[in-house]
């Protein structure tokens, strides 16, 4: 769909939303976490024409949401929420492994250190002993040695198995999504499996990593007993190939069930019609829906246990150097579908919601949202009355591709930019310095003001890096 035609039908909605109404093959409108100023330094139209194409999904309901960090990705724009309702049609509406994306249950979580930067008594050294202690890269080298009954369990049980392992806090639980497992009984692919196996407790590349952070400011009303100065840690991290091949895996089989008739997939089998391929979908009752959510979860519960695998590497390189309680604020899902209740036009709906590099954000409960490495990263919460199913962004986003940061900014002239602001960093892959830098990404201030303007959260605090392990 064109970018002149969905520009005719755009229109400012409220101080942080933009509408684009319905029109062509749309079943609902397009909501986009904007306004006129963020949307004009937009380059990259392509994600909007996606956010488009998933308002014509088979049983959405309400309205197809691109939080204010979006940009484009598979299918779905990276930022995208989505719901279908469960009852629609005979097996339900559409359920699609692109809303979810490849790293499934891609996250964050956020600890809180009781001490100041100052009550660190050598901070290299530190850094030094956390890129020596958290493997990070994407060769998955230096994972957790465990059994294949141990990830069985790890993908059954999530967290939980980790507590049973040793290598988390039974206090830890309450502070994670879904208190840190999803539930699931059939299981993944052999591939999935020998995938995971030596990949627990790794970091990966791209945009996944470990930050040290000082609470820069915090909101006097803010119900995490946080102060200014603060240490705080920040990891970012997933299902490694695990869930990768999860996705791979249920990709291929739906895309392979759909034909391009006329500019529009269709699949005969179920009476789906989708405007892009990597849309492909199946019901949500059928058994390739249901094979592929229950797959999804497990994926999921691996990338709450690998998050857990992370936090007891840190806390074992913390305790080396410094005598210091930390306390697990939150950790967060920013890549999964979940069957949830929503009013929606008054009525209650049971819902299947995408969420795409978005986080789920209930009322009063903590929302994680990275920046970029050079200038900061916020903790929100959850307010009444979001409109976007309760959701929120969960980054910054990129202002640039990876492959075009590549081309315009020096990794060396970043590296040393951020170290002459006290920002230690610590890259294990070539190229990480360009891909990842500040000038990359959107104003995550910015996007922070749109989400709260919006009526998605509000701000509690903002956080500073002081030291960086990037993959």
């Amino acid at each position: 769909m064109g970018e002149e035609s969905w520009r005719r039908h755009m229109e400012v909605e409220s101080q942080g939303i933009m509408r684009i109404r319905k029109h062509g093959k749309m079943q609902v409108d397009a909501m986009i976490v904007s306004n006129p100023e963020h949307m004009n330094k937009s380059t990259d139209d392509r994600s909007i024409s996606q956010l488009i194409n998933t308002a014509s999904m088979p049983g959405v309901v309400g309205e197809a949401w691109a939080m204010a960090d979006w940009h484009f990705g598979y299918g779905f724009p990276i930022g995208g929420v989505l719901a279908t309702d469960t009852e629609w049609g005979e097996q339900g509406g559409s359920i699609s492994p692109g809303g979810v994306g490849f790293d499934i249950n891609c996250g964050v979580r956020m600890l809180a250190l009781d001490c100041k930067i100052t009550d660190i008594p050598n901070i290299d050294k530190l850094a030094g002993r956390l890129n020596g202690r958290i493997p990070a890269g994407g060769s998955g080298k230096g994972g957790l040695d465990i059994s294949l009954r141990d990830l069985d369990e790890i993908i059954s049980r999530g967290s939980n198995a980790m507590v049973d392992m040793g290598f988390a806090y039974d206090d830890d639980l309450n502070n994670i999504e879904s208190k840190g497992a999803l539930e699931n009984d059939k299981g993944v692919s052999e591939r999935a499996l020998k995938r995971g196996l030596k990949a627990l407790g790794t970091l990966g590349s791209g945009n996944h990593f470990l930050e040290l952070q000082t609470v820069e400011s915090v909101d006097i009303a803010n119900r995490y007993g946080l102060y200014e100065g603060q240490v705080v840690c920040m990891i970012h991290s997933g299902s490694r190939g695990l869930g990768h091949q999860v996705c791979t895996d249920h990709v291929r089989m739906l895309e392979e069930k759909y034909r391009n008739r006329n500019g529009v997939w269709s699949c005969d089998e179920w009476g789906f019609e989708i405007m892009d391929r990597q849309l492909a979908a199946a019901p949500i009752h059928s058994r390739e829906g249901e094979n592929y959510l229950d797959a999804m979860n497990g994926a999921a519960n691996f990338a709450f246990a690998n998050r857990s695998a992370l936090t007891h590497r840190l806390r074992e390189a913390i305790a080396k150097e410094i005598d210091v309680e930390s306390r697990l604020i939150y950790d967060v899902s920013h890549n999964i579908a979940k069957i949830e209740e929503h009013v929606i036009h008054g009525k209650t709906c049971t819902c299947a919601v995408h969420r795409k590099g978005a986080t789920r954000a209930l009322p009063n409960q903590p929302v994680l949202v990275p920046g970029d490495m050079g200038t900061g990263s916020w903790l929100l919460e959850g307010i009444e009355g979001n409109r976007a199913f309760a959701s929120s962004c969960h980054g910054a986003g990129r202002s640039l591709s990876r492959s075009q940061a590549k081309k315009v900014i020096d990794g060396n002239l970043v590296k040393k930019n951020l170290e002459s602001k006290g920002i230690r960093v610590h890259a294990n892959t070539s190229n990480i310095m360009s891909e990842e830098a500040p000038d990359a990404y959107k104003d995550v201030d910015e996007v922070i003001e749109l989400s709260s303007n919006a009526g998605l959260t509000r701000p509690v605090a903002r956080l500073s890096p002081f030291t960086v392990i990037k993959g």
